[in-house]
């Protein structure tokens, strides 16, 4: 694959180039991508015409949701497409909020989640709803315990999610969702980070709405979904149009919802294979890696995403550590990529016990279906040498852990 960097020049992603920032974004596959050309080209249709391209972008939407519908084991008319998990999350958490506020103004999360999540809370805060955060464990996993007390009597909704962007911790979602059910509150999950690596039924999980994004799972950009049970109370966000069954204004997308339908389809079906390939390399990446004195893996060793690696490195900055591997042609992040550019400590390290003065040395690696036993082998043979470098230019690290 060949991309270009901001002078122009032409970068070879997976050749000379390693890339592991895939919960970040993916490429999208080349399936993808042919589902998607001729809904740029000769199917340009609105799907709101009558006439008949524009019935033929209708009729690729209605395939597209039946496929989602099919990998969330939900109804069709159960789905609706979004600009992404951003809007997912949003439309799930102020939609039940607004639509419920005469049972009440409660709406308990956790404090890890993402901050399409965290940010939508603080914003509802200053509208009058009151919001409970969890806090979790030193792996990042919510106790039900906790879940349990913190429900009152005008709670309307728990949004708790599946897999944590940032470490891959899987939490206890069917658990919760039962709670959730049990007490008649609404349960929502953003699975931004899940589709692909965890089977999910809706059904069988407790799951009243849920938020998914394309480009997580090798799908285009600007594309999500949010499944709504059938019966859920829950207003509108984006008013216009009568687009997604009068319920989400705006001509539809059919180029990325088609290229959404087929991602997910291709995702949920080699789910098996896939978290297989990704688990042998993780484990690889994760023993290679704690070799290196005073370094710590971050998050559930067990209950995690087959293709998560976070680890902080004691006595060194993220931020040095990214730029050291950038040139050595391997690309990763600190944690979130939609916070990369801030130089707040991780809110999930930080919510998990990491000591602030260790947290700004962590490192996300995460695995796609490019990545090799040869990259791994690559990232372990370069990353040691980068961190003895930045440890031996840092004031902080002790003379034992220096080689000069």
């Amino acid at each position: 694959m060949i991309i270009h960097n901001c002078e122009g020049a032409s970068v070879i992603v997976g050749d000379k180039t390693i890339y592991m920032d895939n919960s970040a974004t993916t490429p999208a596959r080349k399936e993808v991508v042919e589902e998607m050309i001729p809904y740029l080209t000769e199917n340009f249709g609105n799907p709101s015409s009558i006439y008949e391209i524009g019935k033929i972008s209708k009729h690729a939407i209605d395939k597209a949701r039946k496929k989602v519908a099919d990998a969330l084991s939900a109804e069709e008319n159960e789905i609706y497409f979004t600009a992404g998990g951003t809007e997912s999350d949003n439309w799930a958490i102020k939609g039940i909020a607004f639509a419920n506020r005469n049972k009440g103004k409660h709406i308990i999360t956790s404090s890890i989640e993402h901050h399409a999540v965290l940010h939508t809370c603080l914003w509802l805060e200053g509208q009058g709803f009151e919001v409970t955060y969890l806090p979790v464990d030193k792996y990042g996993m919510v106790t039900l315990e906790e879940l349990k007390n913190a429900i009152r009597d005008d709670t309307i909704l728990i949004s708790i999610m599946l897999a944590n962007n940032e470490i891959g911790t899987i939490q206890p979602v069917e658990e919760i969702g039962k709670i959730a059910r049990e007490n008649r509150i609404y349960f929502h999950t953003d699975a931004v980070q899940a589709i692909g690596h965890v089977p999910i039924d809706v059904k069988k999980m407790n799951i009243d709405l849920l938020s998914l994004s394309g480009h997580k799972f090798e799908g285009p950009k600007g594309c999500g979904a949010l499944y709504i049970r059938k019966g859920v109370k829950i207003e509108t966000l984006l008013h216009g149009g009568d687009q997604e069954r009068k319920r989400r204004a705006g001509t539809e997308n059919v180029p990325a919802i088609m290229g959404l339908g087929k991602a997910i389809e291709l995702a949920a079906g080699e789910i098996g294979e896939t978290d297989k390939n990704l688990l042998a390399l993780r484990e690889r990446l994760i023993e290679g890696l704690l070799k290196i004195p005073k370094t710590h893996l971050n998050g559930h060793p067990t209950q995690r995403l087959a293709n998560n690696v976070n680890i902080t490195f004691e006595y060194i900055e993220g931020e040095s550590l990214l730029l050291l591997l950038n040139a050595k042609g391997i690309f990763a992040s600190t944690g979130s990529a939609c916070n990369s550019s801030s130089l707040e400590p991780s809110h999930v390290l930080m919510a998990c016990g990491v000591p602030h003065e260790i947290v700004h040395g962590s490192l996300r690696l995460s695995l796609g279906r490019m990545n090799t036993e040869k990259d791994v082998d690559r990232v372990l043979e370069v990353l040691p040498e980068i961190v003895q470098k930045l440890r031996n230019m840092s004031p902080l690290t002790p003379k034992e852990y220096r080689t000069i």
